[in-house]
């Protein structure tokens, strides 16, 4: 694993923990960083693809070249919603978007940690014990600090006691990749459904003539098939062909653990932070790794995060929670796409509190109580 004493270990080189490493050199470029990740790059990460400009944001804002990042695809410049109950809302972004493979984007951003200084290497971690102010991984690591970036089923979460994630806060998808046509250029799609609501089906192009499409679902007791996921998807989709898909499972954030534990702390989908209203979990990956990376460096790498993470993101996430429970009704959905339908500031509302870390407020409160009055259900 490269050694045994290490100011900083990150595990899994996802955007999480790629961007931890890039944050924790950039505040101190004279620290140890190792990250270990179980595959080789560039390797494919079940996801939508989708990066808000607001993770694009915060890389460039720690030095990484954007533009490289993004290279062979093309920005999305519009969304189009279609409710539960069949309201419909087009409209362009504020501010481009982007769909980036994570086969592309995992690697690019391994390679940006590596530049700045963090050694890699391929392994698995399996276990973690915290002792005399250290931490030792797999037995054989001294680390002054851990970062779990390990994903979903994060061995860290794990190991460091911080438990799995509660119940009915699990959601499932699947994705596949297929030509674009026939849905426009630059255009994202979300198509939701009141069976097993939530649930959406969507369309990512990617601007090579590929679109990244899937469907996902909150679990609510057994878990479905993947033939009753890939029918569901279909049934939104009906123009879609026949595509291989692929699985994996999203922990929500109203389900997210404490973020740190003695000298150990979760970024992304390790802690669980993944928008309960939309399913992005790329922009909270950057953002907390970024939040993670420079606190390691700091006398109290455990104090230091969850302060900067609660100021970036706690009102937000609190918001979300509650959105959350709120939208388990489908009308409320229906009556916020007509919201973004007639009212431009109220698009651009949703979008933040979908993509990046808005929050609900009294112009969008308003926008939905006017689009209740009108009752323009469906377009």
């Amino acid at each position: 694993m490269g050694g045994t004493d290490w100011d900083l270990v990150v595990v899994g080189a996802g955007p999480a923990g790629s961007t931890a490493a890039i944050a924790a050199l950039r505040a101190d470029p004279s620290a140890r960083v190792l990250l270990l990740d179980a595959a080789d790059f560039p390797r494919d990460k079940v996801c939508g693809d989708g990066v808000a400009p607001h993770a694009l944001d915060v890389l460039a804002g720690l030095g990484v070249p954007v533009d490289e990042l993004a290279a062979g695809t093309r920005p999305v410049t519009a969304l189009r919603l279609v409710s539960p109950r069949g309201a419909r809302a087009g409209r362009d972004f504020a501010r481009p978007a982007a769909v980036i493979p994570r086969v592309l984007l995992d690697a690019r951003l391994v390679r940006a940690a590596r530049d700045a200084g963090a050694v890699l290497r391929r392994h698995r971690v399996r276990t973690l014990v915290q002792q005399d102010g250290v931490v030792l991984v797999d037995g054989a690591v001294r680390a002054r600090t851990v970062i779990g970036a390990d994903g979903a089923e994060s061995v860290v979460r794990r190991r460091c006691g911080a438990g799995g994630a509660r119940a009915g806060t699990i959601a499932i998808a699947l994705r596949g990749y297929t030509a674009a046509e026939p849905w426009p250029a630059g255009e994202q799609r979300l198509v939701m459904a009141t069976a097993h609501w939530p649930a959406y089906a969507w369309v990512f192009p990617v601007g090579d003539g590929t679109a990244n499409v899937g469907y996902g679902e909150l679990v609510r007791g057994t878990p479905p098939t993947r033939a009753e996921l890939t029918a569901r998807l279909h049934d939104l989709l009906p123009d879609l062909p026949p595509v291989p898909l692929r699985g994996h499972r999203l922990p929500l954030s109203p389900g997210r653990p404490r973020v740190a534990h003695g000298r150990v702390l979760l970024a992304g989908d390790a802690a669980s932070l993944i928008n309960p209203l939309t399913g992005e979990g790329i922009y909270y990956a950057v953002l907390s790794g970024a939040l993670a990376g420079a606190a390691a460096t700091t006398p109290d790498p455990a104090g230091s995060y969850r302060r900067s993470l609660r100021h970036r993101l706690g009102r937000h996430l609190r918001h979300t929670d509650v959105l959350a429970r709120l939208t388990r009704r489908p009308w409320l959905v229906d009556l916020a796409t007509a919201a973004a339908r007639d009212d431009r500031r109220a698009f651009d509302r949703l979008v933040e509190i979908g993509l990046g870390a808005g929050t609900l407020d009294v112009p969008l409160a308003a926008a939905v109580i006017t689009a209740a009055a009108r009752r323009g259900l469906p377009s």
